[in-house]
């Protein structure tokens, strides 16, 4: 269905079958939500793409190579969303490739949550000698991943000797967690630039949860002129050429409800899951000026003050744009 004006683009009906992004073993399930925020994104996109980056019409799209990034919290949707407006595109004849950016880590899953949870624990006792002396709260500190958020909150409120601890593990992780030490940013930022030179053939990373699990494909980039990535880290600095960011916009809270409902990661609820949520939603809010488009759950378009008001809970709820 080629289309010239973005007046002309109406939801089409969304099959079962449509292709989801690259990553081995995700578990993508569009549901009414998703295709609510897929349908007020794509006509603002269409619209921007048209005014910023097209002379006058849809029709020399053909001569593009787009770069978009679907970004945001753990479980969010980004996959849904990024795939149901990969498959839009393509409906109107654009070629579009969704892109999962959960391929490019330094390290097998399974080996980034121990390496995350290693950094934690060297942050915890480093340069601490008082810990030391405390077996009974460094063991308890130890099973960060087995304890639920609750039990941990409690016991760390309770003895407040432990909350610098706790502190000092969390400074450690910020300086892993979304940063060149976790992920391989360079090679996804290559093969950003591969895209936008024209490269026809172009490598791609496949990571499941095992080292067994890991291989490359060559994808045919021939017909495609939009390249959609769904990552946390998609609005990331050090992840260059991405052209218009898109930022779905969750609290801390709505994201772990999320994740528990994907269940993605086996123990959601655990306290250090939290933790790196938190770290997450750090990262997010300190790169969500540079977004080009942010959306909230109920698929409202707002400005950046105001999703800083609602990620801080300033707002419970909220008219008008900033």
């Amino acid at each position: 269905m080629a289309m010239n004006n973005i007046k002309e683009w109406t939801a089409p009906s969304i099959p079962d079958n449509i292709p989801y992004g690259d990553m081995p073993g995700d578990k993508v399930k569009i549901e009414e939500r998703h295709v609510d925020l897929a349908n007020v994104i794509f006509p603002r996109l269409l619209e921007d793409i048209t005014g910023n980056f097209l002379e006058s019409s849809l029709e020399e799209f053909s001569k593009l190579k787009l770069v978009i990034s679907v970004c945001g919290g753990s479980g969010v949707g980004k996959s849904e969303v990024a795939s149901l407006l990969s498959y839009y595109f393509n409906q109107i004849e654009i070629g579009s490739y969704t892109l999962s950016g959960d391929n490019y880590p330094h390290r097998i899953p399974k080996e980034n949550d121990a390496e995350r949870y290693r950094i934690f624990i060297e942050g915890v006792t480093r340069e601490e000698p008082s810990i030391q002396s405390n077996q009974e709260g460094l063991s308890f500190i130890k099973k960060v991943t087995e304890i639920s958020e609750a039990d941990f909150t409690k016991k760390i409120n309770d003895e407040s000797s432990l909350k610098p601890l706790i502190v000092k593990g969390e400074e450690s992780l910020r300086g892993y967690l979304g940063t060149d030490r976790e992920i391989n940013f360079e090679e996804l930022s290559n093969i950003i630039k591969e895209f936008k030179a024209g490269q026809e053939q172009i490598k791609l990373k496949r990571m499941g949860r095992e080292r067994s699990q890991l291989w490359y494909d060559v994808v045919d980039f021939s017909k495609i002129n939009v390249l959609i990535v769904e990552w946390t880290h998609g609005n990331n600095d050090h992840l260059h050429g991405v052209d218009f960011p898109i930022l779905l916009c969750s609290t801390p809270a709505e994201t772990l409800a999320h994740r528990k409902a994907r269940n993605r990661d086996g123990a959601t609820d655990s306290a250090f899951t939290s933790i790196v949520l938190g770290i997450e939603q750090e990262l997010l809010k300190s790169q969500a000026k540079k977004a080009k488009m942010i959306v909230t759950k109920k698929g409202e378009i707002i400005g950046y003050s105001r999703y800083m008001e609602k990620i801080n809970g300033v707002e419970e709820s909220f008219t008008g744009e900033n």
